[in-house]
């Protein structure tokens, strides 16, 4: 049985199993990093182009954070040393930024975390590089189709088992492998929290969603097979049958009708291409 807690000016964050619940205040706080998140993956459109370099994406998202007091919450994170990950062609995840340069025909995803106010507005968004094939932009069509048919089923009331399985039936209706070895997570005053939020399972199973739940639904979705391996510097994950890969995340809240999308883009970028 999941446990929730009802969060007040009181409670430490404190990652303790139990799935938090949030008050308006949390909404107020989410809704500003949210958006500033958004911002900078809007900000980042007319650079990532072919000839840059990954690393020269993460100086971008890292000086436009700081100018907004905003701190990356990947700087630092567990011995992570960059501002953003960098995901290219068959990396799914947890990409290290560097001197990778971007080439024509790549697809790289752009994940960002901000902390302002001490809320965490965490997304991700594919970036189609100069000429990109019919089939790579197909799976960054599906998997942000996959995203919104997810974040179609978070309703107070439905469970987190309804969310992956819209999400893994869209995905094997165009016979793509979705990941199973990364999902996405409850946060808030904290980057990771309760609970997990998988995106393959059964509907009516996993915790119940309730207003005040704040999580993120980050699919992974690859052209080849779900299989995948960690490299090892110990971050980047890719697929072992080095087939295309792609991921969208919006971070949401579940309101008492519905939910609330604090990460979508100010100027409706939230699809390639812009």
């Amino acid at each position: 049985m999941n446990k929730y807690v009802t969060m007040t000016d009181a409670h430490a964050p404190v990652r303790d199993g139990a799935i938090k619940l949030y008050g308006e205040d949390g909404f107020v706080g989410m809704r500003k990093a949210g958006r500033i998140a958004a911002e900078v993956l809007d900000a980042l459109v007319p650079h990532v182009v072919p000839g840059v370099t990954t690393g020269e994406i993460d100086d971008l998202v890292r000086e436009h954070f700081l100018r907004q007091d905003v701190l990356p919450a990947t700087l630092g994170y567990r011995g992570f040393t960059h501002s953003c990950c960098t995901s290219i062609n068959h990396v799914v995840c947890h990409g290290i930024p560097g001197d990778r340069v971007l080439k024509d025909g790549d697809i790289v995803n752009i994940d960002v975390t901000g902390i302002a106010d001490g809320w965490h507005g965490d997304t991700s968004r594919m970036f189609l590089v100069g000429d990109v094939s019919v089939k790579a932009r197909r799976l960054v069509d599906v998997t942000y189709e996959c995203l919104m048919l997810g974040i179609e089923q978070a309703q107070p009331g439905n469970t987190m088992g309804d969310v992956a399985h819209a999400i893994q039936r869209h995905a094997e209706k165009h016979r793509y492998g979705i990941v199973r070895d990364f999902c996405g997570h409850g946060l808030g005053r904290l980057f990771h929290d309760s609970p997990e939020v998988v995106h393959v399972g059964e509907p009516g199973t996993g915790p119940e969603l309730k207003p005040g739940m704040f999580f993120t639904i980050e699919p992974m979705i690859n052209i080849g097979k779900a299989a995948v391996k960690v490299l090892d510097d110990g971050w980047t994950a890719v697929t072992r049958d080095r087939s295309l890969s792609a991921q969208f995340e919006h971070s949401i809240g579940i309101t008492e009708t519905g939910h609330e999308i604090f990460t979508k883009s100010p100027k409706g970028l939230d699809n390639p291409p812009y």
